[in-house]
């Protein structure tokens, strides 16, 4: 179940990487709200990786104002559908003062879902978007490294200031990240004692003032968590733990890292003061 930080104390927390159209939460989002609520994550930011889910993104942050805000992209998987009349639906998305960042966007060389030259193209078109409407950038980047800063490093000095979601790779990377004044988003992979090795490498170096943290739910449950919930399915009062364990990689309290964590969402994402 989830859970405050170790030492009882209820932190204030935001989740920035909430995945909350996800078909898993329909029937019981009020539920994962109140418990997020209780271990201190009040503020959430919505994903949006479609038109459609972007529209759902925005319509849940217009059901609980103060509490969820949206992002308002196209994913790489999608990438393929991307023209001028999506380009138009997401500008207008991205005028709604509940709509705080452009996204999530980028490259997946992974799964490959389109074809790449159509992913760097709406990618682009995409950082150009948020430029245009004062947006920060929501990141996706997997298998694409040197595609994704190629294509960011052709804004120069008008990159839109943005954070690298659901980082997962090394000091390398990190710093080229942070050289471009990235934030650096973690979630629960940083819990995965089989994969995270490059992950905890990076993280000793990365700065208190570019710290995000995330839960990329219903995906990525800490495998820290012990006995893990019903179903596997992460939720966003699983937060304090990705801080808890981050917190240990980078030597600081989890104390400390909460206060950052959260006072970067403030500032890069424009958020109000969390309800109480």
């Amino acid at each position: 179940m989830p859970a405050p930080l170790p030492d009882g104390e209820v932190p204030d927390l935001i989740d920035v990487g909430a995945n909350l159209t996800h078909e898993s939460f329909r029937d019981d989002l009020a539920d994962v709200l109140r418990r997020a609520a209780r271990c201190g994550v009040r503020r959430l930011v919505v994903t949006g990786t479609s038109l459609d889910a972007s529209r759902a993104a925005l319509d849940l942050a217009m059901v609980h104002p103060g509490t969820l805000w949206a992002t308002a992209g196209i994913h790489p998987h999608v990438a393929a559908g991307y023209d001028d009349a999506t380009e138009e639906v997401l500008r207008n998305l991205l005028r709604h003062p509940l709509v705080v960042a452009a996204g999530e966007c980028g490259l997946d060389y992974h799964r490959d879902y389109s074809p790449r030259d159509a992913q760097r193209a709406a990618f682009a078109r995409q950082v150009e978007l948020a430029g245009a409407s004062g947006r920060p950038l929501f990141l996706h980047q997997r298998d694409a490294h040197q595609d994704f800063l190629a294509i960011l490093r052709e804004q120069g000095s008008s990159l839109p200031a943005g954070v690298a979601h659901c980082f997962t790779g090394g000091p390398q990377e990190m710093e080229a990240y942070l050289d471009l004044g990235l934030h650096i988003g973690i979630t629960g992979w940083i819990c995965d004692e089989r994969r995270a090795a490059d992950l905890r490498s990076a993280v000793p170096a990365l700065p208190l003032d570019r710290v995000l943290v995330e839960t990329d739910c219903p995906y990525l449950l800490p495998r820290s968590i012990r006995p893990p919930p019903p179903g596997r399915r992460n939720e966003p009062g699983m937060l304090p733990e990705v801080v808890r364990m981050l917190a240990a990689y980078m030597g600081v309290s989890p104390e400390v890292l909460a206060s950052a964590a959260t006072r970067n969402a403030e500032v890069l994402f424009g958020l109000s003061a969390a309800p109480h």
